[in-house]
């Protein structure tokens, strides 16, 4: 199993803030490459960062571009998951950056993930979860996230409403689970 993980300088790993700052600065470096003149991006958006947190060895946050919204993993220590090949650090080196990379599937407090890999110099190796990629309809920042908060705020009511309403979660009686061995007995 290729593990060879690039991480963060310690230093990005010891200071959130100064993590958050060096994503924002090669985000920026991303822009002016790749999205500078392209029509289909919204130019007014900033590149900023939210809604940070550490889950396990994995410093999760979302990023705001004007090309699109999206969750960020960074990592503390080296994930337990294979690199391609092709996305060695040394490989990585001096090729053409790539917005998204290959999908890896991991787990992230049990629950499998997918995540597009992705590698900086200054960053080493990440994961990066598209949410909105469509993002000319927001005027400013404030709306993609209040338009994020709201995709949140329904999900969370359509699993409470399976929940409750979900027949796998129902509580089976006796009789009922019993009743096909009883029919079978009277034949």
């Amino acid at each position: 199993m290729n593990n060879d993980w690039q991480l963060p300088p310690p230093a990005l790993l010891e200071d959130d803030a100064a993590l958050l700052g060096a994503v924002e600065t090669a985000f920026a470096g991303v822009y002016r490459e790749l999205f500078l003149h392209e029509l289909a991006v919204n130019h007014g958006l900033p590149i900023t960062t939210r809604a940070f947190r550490r889950i396990g060895p994995w410093r999760v946050f979302l990023l705001l571009t004007p090309w699109m919204l999206a969750r960020v993993l960074v990592p503390g220590e080296a994930p337990a998951l294979e690199l391609p090949e092709e996305w060695l650090a040394a490989r990585r080196e001096g090729a053409a950056t790539v917005v998204l990379g290959p999908l890896l599937v991991f787990h992230l407090h049990d629950v499998p993930q997918k995540a597009h890999l992705n590698h900086h110099p200054d960053l080493g190796h990440y994961l990066l979860q598209p949410l909105i990629l469509a993002m000319e309809q927001f005027g400013d920042a404030d709306a993609v996230f209040m338009a994020w908060n709201e995709v949140l705020r329904t999900r969370d009511e359509n699993m409470k409403k399976l929940a409750r309403d979900c027949p796998t979660q129902r509580e089976v009686s006796r009789r009922e689970f019993f009743s096909s061995l009883i029919a079978k007995r009277k034949t």
